[in-house]
């Protein structure tokens, strides 16, 4: 073979290799921007606030928005949790209790004192329960359930660890939320 051809062939893989290359940055590019689309950082100087009065992590507060609402500030469940952070009336007044407030309840609809509940509500659960894991399945099915689980042995594994949640619903609602971490942490953290 010639030196004019191995050259023209080195050149045309050189060629093929720098699209490549080229190729995978835009698709990077492009998907790295539907995700932002998909994950928003809504309600920043809600989320950046309460982040830091109660140490729950940015990325946690809106993967759980994410999760329960999908950042419709007038969403309803079937089970009557309301607003960003899905919390229930009876969660809200017992969080208004645990901090001494005599808020009206139709403020849960209000985007920051629910994100407030809900970060405080996730901060009161961390310190209950020091795993993030259990404190998302004790935000989706209640903290009895939660204590339950982890009470019994078919639940936890040999270091006391939650490794089996009988709800499907919880199970599945835990994944979502660390499925969602993942991506905030990507594109934001």
């Amino acid at each position: 073979m010639s030196w004019k051809k191995t050259a023209r062939r080195s050149a045309a893989i050189l060629a093929i290799l720098v699209l490549s290359v080229l190729a995978g940055f835009l698709y990077s590019m492009i998907w790295e921007r539907v995700d932002r689309v998909r994950y928003p950082k809504e309600y920043q100087e809600y989320v950046s606030e309460y982040s830091v009065a109660y140490g729950v992590p940015e990325y946690i507060i809106y993967a759980v928005i994410k999760t329960e609402s999908d950042f419709v500030s007038n969403a309803v469940s079937d089970a009557g949790a309301v607003g960003l952070m899905q919390i229930t009336p009876d969660t809200f007044d017992w969080i208004s209790m645990l901090m001494k407030e005599d808020i009206d309840p139709g403020m849960m609809y209000d985007p920051g004192t629910n994100i407030r509940y809900g970060s405080y509500l996730l901060s009161h659960l961390y310190m209950r329960y020091n795993r993030w894991d259990v404190v998302f399945a004790a935000y989706n099915a209640g903290m009895n359930r939660a204590d339950q689980w982890l009470a019994d042995p078919a639940c936890v594994d040999e270091n006391g660890e939650l490794v089996h949640i009988p709800f499907e619903e919880t199970e599945k609602y835990v994944k979502k939320v660390n499925d969602a971490i993942d991506v905030y942490r990507r594109l934001y953290y």
